[in-house]
Formats: structure tokens, sequence, C-alpha cells
């Protein structure tokens, strides 16, 4: 066990009472039901990749590292049933194994598939919602260490479950509506940042998959579109990936980041040298392979989705706060969009999205620079993404969520005592309403 436990960044510390790694679904059962009999808390992690503190405890942390095989698949309707922990990048590898894959995924594939899921963690692409849209059904196992499986049968409960952060129960196996593996041809453009602005709409309505990257004081976009194709993959030699994956997209940036935290001064010029070494390029590969990015530099983000529709302005004027303040900030802003969804506190609840991420370097100062862009996403109703960092309380965003109160209500019915309660569940959705009546919450 270790003494303490650390994020992905490093910044998200705590010292659990007991740390465990359940072998299978029966020991998961009894660490859960064990820890509520003893009034402990529980929360579960996977890869530590959320920027938030949503997996830090002092009672027992579930691992869920352990549970990551494939357990069935019916390829004719593809439907998966996969243990919780497997992260995204393996599970590519296994589905592709069957013909299989998932119709859209993030930029990064280290994370675990229940945390994705429960963070709502989603790609690029209109007519493509957060990951948990893609889920079919899930086994949770509850505060009682019994097993529930939650499906469309009970809609209000499969709604909430897919985006819980964890305050629910712990994810033992999720099955996922798959679809045919495919191949994707993903083309990397820098163009002038204000003729992408003009032309956002009409990126987005003619690609599947469209995002782009911008680094303060350049001007410039880093465009990257994705689309289906019929050829068949073309993976990059080693040589290559090594070139475009390690040097140019993190040594080149870490560099850059490391010079920018000695001469904070320096920042505009030594962005300015990331659009002279970039240049139009083509991959052609299977789909998970295309999303997924290396990130090999730390650091911290935050996260907003707003109206698609303000998605030029909010780019403007966070521009406009970095290069007026003068912000030494060396990480693009990263912009991508999401369709509508239904889950009950998906930060696509109901429209479609424009998400907008910030991002500083580890050890350097973030929260004047969050705490301005966070200003600027609340007069667009935003809602941030679970897994990054904001400054929210249940009371500022329950009054961005039309069905918070379904979801409050389900969560008191199936964790009445907080059993699966941090501090972090507690600020961003309030204490379990009949804990608190308890007087145990």
């Amino acid at each position: 066990m270790p003494d303490v436990w650390r994020n992905w960044a490093g910044d998200q510390i705590c010292a659990p009472a007991r740390y465990v790694a359940p072998r299978d679904e029966a020991d998961l059962r009894r660490v859960v039901a064990d820890a509520a009999a003893a009034g402990q808390t529980v929360r579960a992690i996977g890869s530590g990749h959320s920027f938030t503190d949503a997996a830090c405890t002092d009672g027992v942390m579930v691992s869920l590292d352990n549970l990551r095989k494939i357990v069935d698949v019916d390829r004719a309707s593809g439907l998966v049933e996969v243990q919780g922990g497997v992260k995204l990048h393996e599970l590519g590898e296994l589905l592709a194994q069957h013909g299989l894959a998932m119709e859209n995924l993030g930029d990064i594939a280290v994370q675990s598939l229940a945390g994705a899921i429960s963070t709502a963690t989603h790609g690029t692409g209109l007519n493509y919602p957060n990951l948990s849209q893609q889920v079919h059904a899930l086994e949770l196992v509850t505060a009682s260490g019994d097993v529930l499986s939650i499906d469309g049968s009970d809609p209000d409960t499969f709604r909430a479950a897919r985006v819980a952060i964890g305050s629910l129960g712990v994810i033992a196996t999720v099955t996922l509506k798959c679809v045919p593996a495919y191949t994707l041809k993903r083309v990397d453009e820098p163009l002038p940042l204000d003729d992408v602005l003009g032309a956002m709409d009409d990126y987005l309505e003619r690609h599947e998959h469209w995002e782009f990257f911008t680094f303060p004081y350049t001007g410039v976009a880093f465009t990257r579109l994705s689309e289906r194709t019929d050829a068949q993959p073309e993976p990059p030699g080693r040589a290559v990936r090594f070139l475009k994956d390690v040097v140019a997209e993190n040594l080149v940036l870490g560099a850059i980041c490391r010079a920018g935290k000695l001469a904070p001064a320096a920042v505009p010029s030594l962005n300015r040298v990331l659009p002279r070494l970039a240049g139009r390029e083509e991959r052609t590969d299977r789909g998970d392979r295309v999303f997924a990015n290396q990130r090999l530099v730390r650091f911290t983000e935050m996260e907003y989705a707003i109206p698609r529709e303000h998605g030029v302005e909010a780019v403007t004027r966070i521009l406009a706060l970095i290069e007026s303040r003068r912000l030494p900030i060396t990480f693009p802003l990263e912009v991508r969009f999401a369709g509508p969804d239904d889950a009950l506190i998906g930060p696509s609840h109901g429209r479609e999205s424009c998400y907008i991420a910030v991002h500083t370097y580890r050890g350097t100062a973030f929260e004047s620079y969050f705490r301005g862009v966070e200003q600027i996403m609340t007069g667009y109703g935003g809602r941030p993404h679970w897994g990054k960092r904001h400054y929210l309380t249940s009371a500022e965003l329950q009054e961005r969520y039309p069905e918070w109160e379904t979801f409050a209500n389900i969560r008191e019915r199936l964790d009445p005592d907080g059993v699966f309660a941090n501090d972090y569940t507690r600020r961003v959705l309030g204490g379990v309403r009949a804990a608190a009546r308890s007087g145990t919450s």
C-alpha cells in the first residue's frame, strides 16, 4: 500500500486509511461491504488522470487495476461487456481483436473506462456525445456490497449512473455499444486563427471530427480533422512516431515550458517558435490509434462546456485575458465539440457544446488564470468537466443542470449513508441528504 496517493499531475495528494486492489468482482463486493460496515468511506480510482480531488479519500481507496478484462463479446450486436478498470488504450487493442471499436474517443487514452465515463470524458464532433453515451448497461457495486445491474429499463437511474463521479457506487463492468472497426484519416494543419474562427461552423458541419489548438501570442490555430475512410491503416513507423509524438509534441513543448517557467517575460517569443516548426501532416490508421496522443509534459487543466454558439467569442475573450494581463501561458487552448447527451449531470446535457480547455505547466501559477477563465465561462452558463479543475460548488452547479434534483434523489436512494462521498463530491454535488438528516455526513 502506498503511504500517499498522487494523481497523474502530482498535485492532488491523499493518504487513504486503506488501499485495496480487488482481484475480482467478488473481492470488490467484499471490500465495499466491509468498509461500509466499518463506517468507512470508499473511493474508486482508475488511472488518476483527473485534475481535481475527485479520487482523494482518507477512507478506503479501491483500485480497479486488476479488473481489466473483456467479459463477453457479441459481434452481431456490437455489445461488449468489459471490466471497469480497463484502460482505454488497452480496450482499443482488445476490441480490435474482435473487429470492433468504440465509435469515438478523446485525445488521451490512459484513463480507465470507468473513470472516463464517470467524468463524462469526450472526444470531438457534433454527431458524437461524450463517452458515457456509448454505454448500454453497467453493473454497480453499491454500499451493501450488492451488484446492481442498470440499463435503459430504469431510464433515470441509467442516466444518473453513467456520469456520477463515483458517487453512486463502484462500476464493476460496463456493456458498451461498439461499432465495426474503422480507419481514420487525420490531417493536422496550422492556419491563421482569425480564418479558423471565422469558418468554425463550416468546419464543424463538414467534418466528422474537428478540433483546434491555439497558443497565446501566436495568432495561429493548429487544426486537426479526422474522417472515416475505406483505406487500409498505414501505421507510421517507429522513427516517424517518435519524431512526431515524442519530439515535436512533447520534448519541444517541454523545453518551451521549462524556459518559460525560468523567464516568464520571454513566453510570447517562445510560443511563436512552435508555428514555425509545424506543417501540414497526414496520418491514416486504426481509429483508436488516431484519436489518442501521448502526454509526457505534466500540467494541470480546467475545461468548460458552453453552448456551441458562444465558442468563437469565448476563445477570443480568453486569449484577450491572457494577453492583456501578460500571463506567461505556454500551453495552448484546446477547443473541441460534442453533441448533446442525456446524462443527468453530463456537461453537454441537452445542448451542442463547445469545450474549451486551458492548461498550465506543472509548478506554475494557475489560479488567477483559471478563475478569470471560469468567470468568462459562467457568463455562458458553462459547465465544468468533472475531472478538471474548477471552483464551483453545488449551489452554483445545480442552477446549470435542469435535472439536478433527479440526480440528487437517485444518489440519496443508492447511497443514503454517503459511503461513496468525499470532499469533492460534497463540494460539487452537496452532502447526501439522508446522511445529513441522520447526522452521519
